[in-house]
């Protein structure tokens, strides 16, 4: 018998662990030593993990936007699988984003939740990508699922904009862009590089995860493959045979 292995991952090999590994210890480092806030003290830190975690949810469903449309045009498993695997770590990050928003928004505006804009949004783009994720368990077929698969990774990708522009598209508590808008960012200088070597390491932390989950999705393809080529065990039992002629009986 013949070990089933799966190729090295093409994102720094193996040193990707450790490389998240120091990196996500300089994060956290760079966050407790950063300066407090005049305002909201050091509750300002969970900025550099509630930001990031929304970046990186932005990333792993443009990821998967572009897989899905990779597929569509050259229909390599791959793409499929990347799209995926991508869509899984982006609703765990925009999982984790709600979660230590309500953190924050519990101090800062007196509630864990309240109908704004961008908290809708958000929720409603979590919920999407969920129904991605259950299509993908509903369809057996991987060819179908494939398909299905990449037509909703496209049109779900619609959400993302809209979450991102919600803060100045509608009037809303949560506050409007700080780091990618009009005239540059508004933050310290201290305070915005924290923040975008964060949103590295939370980069890193994705790749890192993504890789995981494909190498994880090629194994479980190429056992359903080798499923389907083995016979069944019912084939090795053959009918009986009955005889057609016999003796007759006769009288004396």
């Amino acid at each position: 018998m013949t070990p089933l292995t799966t190729p090295p991952g093409p994102v720094f090999g193996r040193r990707l662990p450790l490389v998240v590994g120091v990196a996500a210890a300089a994060g956290v480092t760079a966050a407790v030593l950063s300066p407090p806030d005049v305002v909201q003290g050091d509750l300002v830190r969970l900025l550099y993990v509630h930001v990031p975690a929304a970046w990186t949810a932005f990333l792993g469903y443009g990821i998967t936007f572009a897989a899905s449309l990779g597929w569509l045009w050259r229909r390599r498993p791959g793409m499929d699988r990347l799209a995926a695997a991508s869509a899984e770590v982006g609703v765990f990050f925009t999982a984790l984003a709600i979660a230590l928003g309500s953190i924050w928004g519990r101090p800062t505006w007196g509630v864990w939740w309240t109908w704004d804009a961008r908290l809708v949004t958000t929720a409603l783009m979590l919920f999407i990508y969920l129904g991605y994720l259950a299509l993908r368990r509903a369809t057996p077929d991987p060819l179908d699922r494939a398909k299905r698969s990449a037509v909703f990774g496209v049109v779900a990708f619609a959400q993302v904009p809209l979450v991102h522009f919600s803060v100045v598209w509608w009037r809303t508590l949560h506050q409007p862009p700080s780091v990618i808008r009009p005239g540059g960012p508004t933050m310290d200088p201290s305070m915005l590089l924290v923040l975008l070597g964060n949103a590295v390491v939370f980069t890193l932390l994705y790749a890192l995860m993504v890789r995981a989950r494909t190498r994880m999705a090629a194994v479980e393809d190429a056992l359903d493959d080798a499923r389907d080529d083995e016979p069944l065990a019912g084939n090795a039992v053959a009918a009986p045979m009955l005889s057609t002629t016999g003796s007759e009986k006769t009288d004396v």
